[in-house]
């Protein structure tokens, strides 16, 4: 039986690259012309690589389940933005800004730092970090080019019109600030209301830069649960399964406010469009729900179609508390260490590390943002919608 369903997948998926390959030609267009990336460890791609900086990924067995191995990918394969420029259709990923050079821009640039947050001072104890407001300055320095690419403001405005741009952070200034109170201040300067008011403030200035810089489509990431994270649950769960609510709570708080935050744009940028992606629900499901996700044929892109027919990812999750490598309760304590040995049924974790999600949770909740499964996990319209606009 199983043999048969094989050979019947083999042949439907020949007779749709066939057909696609008719309809767009041998390779075909991305939905967008770009892709710019802004966030956190959770979709950086090497922009940390070389500064002096503990929040590094370049090295086994981060990357262990990727192309090519260690990229500074904090998982041991794709992030979400990964699984999404799949979705998008480009043929390949969007490069880090550390190494993006020429025409190569064109299709979009990866700025995201690990450590980094919207303030500038979180997750300084870390070393190097690109902030929210470092990266949008590097997105400036990127505009320009794109502008002598292009051969004026108006052709690079009209080009950028039509790119998503997505921004995921926030977990950092919880994480690695307000609830870190031996090295920041700010849990006893605000209230967590408070501190999720002057987030949302000194974000909102930032995407507005982007505004005024071109972007017109852009995709908002909520924070996930930081309190079911093993590293949060290894330090103050009792059991080492039970979600610090106190800082679920504060995510909360944050994640209302930017969906909120969503509406007021949209209301007062007309010539833009804007967009809420809920990462806390959708990662909610996953450990709550984990047996329900199944196994899917990976099917990233038409021109590699053929070569990957037999790879499958199971995604029925069995640990959601601990991650796949570590070190201490909940593999828990710090990240990977250099050449440590992982599980080998990583596909079975939510968690690749004390913080980071694996590849097959990044491909669900890659797939989710594209094109929502729930109508709780994109507001007002998934990315697949907002493509089209």
């Amino acid at each position: 039986m199983g043999g048969e369903l094989k050979k019947w997948l083999v042949g439907w998926v020949a007779a749709l690259v066939l057909f696609q390959g008719i309809r767009y030609g041998a390779e075909a267009q991305p939905q967008v012309p770009c892709y710019f990336i802004f966030g956190d460890s959770l979709v950086d791609n090497g922009n940390n690589n070389n500064i002096a900086s503990l929040a590094k990924a370049n090295y086994m067995p981060y990357g262990i389940d990727f192309p090519g191995g260690p990229t500074g990918r904090f998982s041991n394969g794709k992030t979400t933005v990964d699984v999404i420029a799949e979705q998008l259709g480009f043929n390949g990923y969007i490069p880090p800004y550390a190494t993006a050079r020429g025409r190569g821009i064109l299709s979009g640039v990866n700025y995201a730092s690990a450590a980094a947050g919207i303030r500038d001072e979180t997750g300084q104890q870390l070393g190097g970090r690109v902030s929210f407001t470092g990266q949008v300055n590097n997105y400036k320095t990127t505009v320009s080019q794109v502008v002598n690419i292009l051969g004026g403001e108006d052709a690079a405005a009209n080009y950028l019109s039509k790119c998503i741009y997505s921004v995921g952070l926030g977990s950092n200034d919880y994480l690695n600030n307000y609830f870190m109170p031996s090295t920041y201040s700010t849990s006893r300067q605000y209230t967590p209301d408070q501190y999720a008011d002057v987030l949302i403030q000194q974000y909102a200035q930032q995407i507005r830069t982007l505004y005024n810089f071109g972007a017109r489509k852009l995709v908002l990431i909520g924070v996930g649960q930081i309190g079911c994270s093993p590293n949060e649950l290894a330090q103050n769960s009792p059991d080492g399964r039970t979600c610090v609510q106190r800082i679920n709570s504060a995510n909360q708080l944050f994640n209302n406010r930017l969906k909120s935050l969503v509406d007021n744009l949209n209301n007062n940028f007309s010539d833009a469009k804007f967009i809420y992606i809920n990462a806390y629900g959708i990662f909610q499901d996953l450990i709550t729900n984990p047996s329900s996700f199944g196994t899917y044929y990976c099917i990233p892109r038409l021109s590699s179609v053929l070569t990957k027919l037999s790879k499958k990812v199971s995604h029925g999750f069995k640990v959601t508390n601990a991650g796949c490598c570590g070190v201490g309760r909940n593999n828990g304590q710090i990240t990977c260490l250099p050449l440590q040995t992982p599980c080998q049924n990583r596909n079975e974790y939510i968690f690749w590390d004390a913080f980071h999600p694996t590849e097959a949770a990044n491909i669900i909740l890659g797939r989710r943002s594209y094109s929502a499964q729930s109508p709780s996990d994109a507001y007002p319209m998934d990315i697949r919608r907002l493509a089209q606009l």
